[in-house]
């Protein structure tokens, strides 16, 4: 008996199955068509679509099946001549006014994975009206003989054109940031970019003058080194040891498609992301004087709204993802937008995630301050947390079966529903906020700490995450939150 047509819904960050099961070519031409369909609606083949690919296994050749569906419509397409990072696409489709763009990356899922992003015309993470008739396409097309045009064919014919985007990513930095300055700098930086497709680019960047960068993993391994390439520990212990070793003044990480940051301090130190975040934002305040608003996810940190106050800075909290935070920040005009799990776009830059732009800022903060005397980074920090306030964050991923993982899912979000907690780490409950997205809860105590639990919308887990005033509070508000989730 023939199965019905896979169900593809696109998550917070696009849709992403494990490959061979769901993630199929069949699939990929399936969301290439939801994409080309949308194009079509618009009248707007001759602008195009840019079409992206990481380093995961058979991510080129995922790409060109994507781009033989977009070609079969008649509609440009612009591919990447290798493997880039995401943002990259962000920026070609800036570049060159198109229509959309296609990203081929399940960017920190475990290396069994792909996906399929989707970037609306800003640049942008395609917001929630774009994907709604991108996913209605999708949902018609199960099963039909979807058109395709040969890749090679159609390109001899000239509607496929070839980029590499570093030369004019590179100028495009140049308009907010001094390259020359941080390469001048007397500084020696350790780049982790887990395999991925970020991988040479700092290096590239910063290479040719003073500072001494030592980049790792720069080879390509579909495999990820047995991690899956998300900047946070374990996956970076290896990095985090080197760190410790001495010899360094700083570490700065990337994910797998290099549009999340993270960073390290010259002891070996994981700055968590959302100890990013706050840093960030007091970079743009402190030192390039902006009072823009900012957008945070509702999972990111209190220190924003601290931040905010001592600087006037207005503070927009979305749900969970940057198709929420790239729109918001366009209709806010906001300097900077940020997600827990390291993604960071900026109003200067491109309201998209980029883990390279996020660690050139953390560079050059942490280059500022030493010239004020706060260094090295770890001294930095703790000058960091007088101002904005404590910050232990934690978060506790628990996996399920993609077969039991729906009836967890209506069990969790129920049972919080009828039966919220009413203490946790011995203090009252003063505050329980359900998220708009209806897949989760946040639950505040009486010092300010919180408990967030979230049904993931890429992978079948349950997060749990929590930003405490002390490690203790901490400890104690994930293990109740683990309690909720697994029913005890």
């Amino acid at each position: 008996m023939s199965q019905p047509p896979t169900r593809i819904v696109f998550g917070t960050d696009g849709w992403r199955a494990r490959i061979a099961e769901d993630y199929t070519f069949e699939n990929v031409r399936r969301c290439a068509d939801g994409v080309a369909r949308y194009v079509v609606g618009r009248g707007e083949q001759q602008r195009g679509v840019v079409l992206a690919y990481d380093r995961r296994f058979a991510s080129e050749h995922f790409a060109v099946a994507a781009a033989e569906v977009l070609l079969a419509h008649d509609i440009r397409v612009f591919y990447g001549d290798r493997a880039v990072p995401t943002q990259m696409s962000s920026y070609e489709v800036v570049e060159r006014s198109a229509s959309a763009g296609v990203v081929i990356t399940a960017s920190h899922n475990p290396w069994t994975d792909n996906g399929f992003k989707v970037k609306s015309p800003s640049g942008s993470a395609a917001g929630p009206e774009m994907l709604a008739v991108i996913e209605a396409g999708i949902a018609e097309n199960g099963g039909t003989d979807i058109p395709r045009r040969d890749f090679g064919e159609a390109e001899a014919s000239g509607l496929v054109e070839r980029y590499d985007p570093f030369e004019g990513y590179e100028r495009y930095l140049r308009r907010t940031v001094d390259l020359d300055s941080l390469r001048a700098a007397d500084a020696r930086v350790l780049v982790e970019p887990m395999w991925g497709a970020g991988a040479g680019w700092l290096t590239r960047l910063l290479g040719g003058a003073k500072i001494q960068v030592n980049e790792i993993h720069q080879e390509r391994n579909p495999y990820f080194g047995g991690v899956n390439p998300e900047p946070i520990r374990p996956n970076v212990d290896e990095a985090l040891g080197m760190l410790a070793a001495g010899g360094y003044d700083m570490g700065l990480l990337l994910d797998g498609d290099a549009d999340r940051a993270g960073a390290a301090d010259e002891r070996g130190t994981f700055i968590h992301q959302l100890e990013v975040t706050g840093l960030l934002m007091y970079y743009l305040a402190e030192h390039r004087g902006l009072r823009d608003a900012v957008v945070i996810s509702v999972n990111n940190t209190s220190m924003a709204a601290r931040l905010g106050n001592h600087y006037g800075i207005e503070v927009h909290e979305t749900p969970v993802g940057f198709k929420y935070i790239g729109p918001k920040m366009i209709e806010s005009g906001a300097m900077m937008g940020a997600e827990e799990s390291g993604g960071f776009g900026f109003g200067m830059h491109l309201p998209e995630r980029d883990g390279i732009y996020a660690d050139l800022l953390l560079l050059d903060l942490f280059l500022r301050e030493r010239e004020r005397g706060k260094w090295p980074v770890s001294r930095m920090l703790e000058a960091f947390h007088e101002l904005a306030g404590p910050s232990f964050y934690r978060r506790v991923d628990i996996h399920f079966t993609r077969a039991e993982y729906d009836a967890v899912k209506r069990h969790v979000l129920v049972d919080l529903l009828e039966k919220s907690p009413t203490s946790l780490a011995g203090q009252d409950v003063t505050r329980v906020q359900p998220l708009t997205t209806k897949d989760g809860f946040k639950f505040f105590i009486a010092d300010g700490s919180w408990l967030l639990v979230r049904a993931s919308g890429t992978e079948p887990l349950m997060r749990v995450y929590t930003e405490a005033t002390s490690p203790e509070v901490r400890e104690a508000i994930i293990a109740s939150g683990e309690q909720l989730v697994r029913g005890g």
